[in-house]
């Protein structure tokens, strides 16, 4: 998807569609709109067919054809217009012109109050509007009657009032191509997109932004003692991978630390998963994917701190070789860990990955996502994701980070009494508790490997898959969940010299 800034809107767009953002208060329809087309707003708005209320949408086919089609998408009140409403207007908006029969389209930026800065609406709807029209069609054969069809190409984002920017609509592309980037990882099939394939997409981040790259092997990983991700990479023949990618802009003094859970297919292991729904367990590595989009769209918008993106890369398979219940594993870090339940995998390789990056890197801050437990999906649903953490100060700029890509956060209890369920019976840790408070004590499982690095655990269960209407993101299919709040987090550490 490409973007254009204009700041004149002709009087009258030769398009085959434009897209006008309307608020439901009075005198709402854009000044600069043709008086033919304020006319054709208004009177749909007088018969209450459309009212601006966020949400609703409508389409009207102006009398001359230009454009061809006017889409009316409702902001509700102007004063109370956030970031994410705004993304998901315009999310909505690009969803339904993808669906035409069209290859250019335009949108007309609202002047906006409340959270969104005047500067900044550009960006914002650029990026909800490629996210919008997000597609993953790579596997499917066009049918006969849509070869003809066009396909939407190229948005011209108008801007008559002046409030925002070329380079805020170009930061919003940015963003959202990495979001997009994600998505696509994580729907790629697991034959597809194997820990090896995973390591060769992170060297193509890595060439195009100027990252430094490298990705550990099997005999290196061994020599180097991760037990517990070798444990679990023994049931496949795939080889597992340690990705590691590093910005490193000129006068930065903090480091972050952001690790991503690379499970590429996940079938549980000995404790085999039910079979009903396995094939979504190729979506276990979205944390994975989240942290390639993040690192790709930092090297293009290059805040000044260091940033390290850090992917275990392996598959959880049952072979003959695989890792079964009873076991104990010595971690990198020197803990032994009793395995219960080998379904329990993603703490265990995120567990030597965070031990391998605070002592590898010293980082300031340190954040890992991981689609890590069911449990988390049945206490928040799909719509926000569970956070543990060892700082509060640090919690606090994670979930205001959140709040501003529309990644919503929302911290979980970690009281000390959580940390008594998973202590082991013959080793230092169980990788398991009980089954109350699962998604809990898998966060303070991974505690134990961060040391008094500021840390914080993301579990995106509920929310790198399977969300529903949600403007911007898609029905079915990975979400790019944690790319936005990772570039925010960066760009908010860079601001502080």
């Amino acid at each position: 998807m490409q973007f254009t800034y204009q700041t004149q809107l002709p009087a009258a767009p030769a398009l085959g569609a434009l897209a006008v953002f309307v608020s439901d208060e009075r005198n709402a329809v854009p000044t600069a709109l043709s008086a033919g087309l304020r006319r054709d707003i208004k009177r749909v708005m007088d018969l209450k067919e459309f009212s601006g209320k966020a949400g609703q949408s409508r389409l009207l086919f102006p009398a001359d054809g230009k454009p061809q089609r006017l889409l009316l998408v409702g902001l509700g009140k102007a004063k109370a217009l956030t970031r994410e409403a705004l993304r998901r207007a315009a999310g909505s908006a690009a969803g339904q012109l993808a669906d035409f029969n069209l290859s250019l389209a335009g949108a007309v930026l609202p002047k906006t109050g409340g959270g969104v800065p005047a500067g900044d609406v550009a960006g914002v709807v650029a990026e909800g509007m490629a996210l919008g029209a997000y597609r993953f069609n790579t596997y499917k054969a066009k049918a006969e009657d849509e070869k003809s069809r066009q396909h939407l190409q190229r948005i011209t984002l108008f801007d008559p009032q002046q409030v925002s920017s070329r380079a805020a609509m170009q930061q919003g592309m940015v963003r959202a191509e990495a979001m997009c980037l994600a998505r696509t990882l994580g729907n790629q099939p697991a034959n597809a997109m194997t820990p090896t394939q995973l390591a060769k997409e992170a060297a193509t981040v890595a060439k195009r932004r100027g990252l430094k790259f490298k990705a550990l092997e099997r005999k290196q990983l061994e020599a180097m003692g991760m037990g517990l991700f070798m444990g679990v990479a023994k049931g496949s023949r795939q080889p597992p991978k340690l990705i590691l990618l590093e910005y490193r802009p000129r006068g930065a003094t903090r480091t972050l630390a952001i690790v991503g859970k690379g499970i590429t297919f996940d079938s549980g292991g000995i404790s085999l998963k039910p079979g009903a729904n396995m094939d979504e367990m190729k979506f276990d590595m979205c944390g994975a994917a989240a942290v390639l989009g993040a690192m790709d769209a930092i090297g293009a918008l290059k805040p000044r701190v260091n940033v390290i993106g850090v992917v275990p890369a392996c598959e959880n398979l049952p072979d003959g070789e695989a890792l079964k219940p009873g076991d104990i594993l010595r971690a990198y870090s020197g803990t032994h860990v009793e395995i219960l339940n080998t379904d329990a995998e993603g703490r265990l390789i995120l567990a030597d990955a965070l031990a391998y990056a605070v002592k590898t890197y010293k980082p300031d801050g340190i954040v890992d996502l991981a689609t890590l437990t069911g449990a988390c999906v049945i206490a928040l649903g799909h719509y926000a994701t569970g956070a543990i953490a060892n700082d509060e100060a640090f919690q606090a700029q994670v979930v205001a980070s959140g709040k501003s890509s529309g990644d919503t956060v929302w911290p979980l209890p970690n009281f000390p009494e959580y940390e008594e369920l998973i202590k082991g019976k013959y080793a230092d840790l169980q990788n398991v508790g009980a089954r109350e408070g699962g998604a809990i004590t898998a966060g303070l499982f991974l505690k134990h490997f961060v040391g008094e690095t500021p840390w914080v655990h993301l579990d995106i269960a509920g929310t790198a898959w399977g969300v529903k209407n949600v403007g911007h993101v898609p029905n079915e299919g990975a979400t790019g969940v944690g790319v936005g709040l990772l570039i925010d987090l960066a760009r908010q550490w860079g601001d502080k010299r």
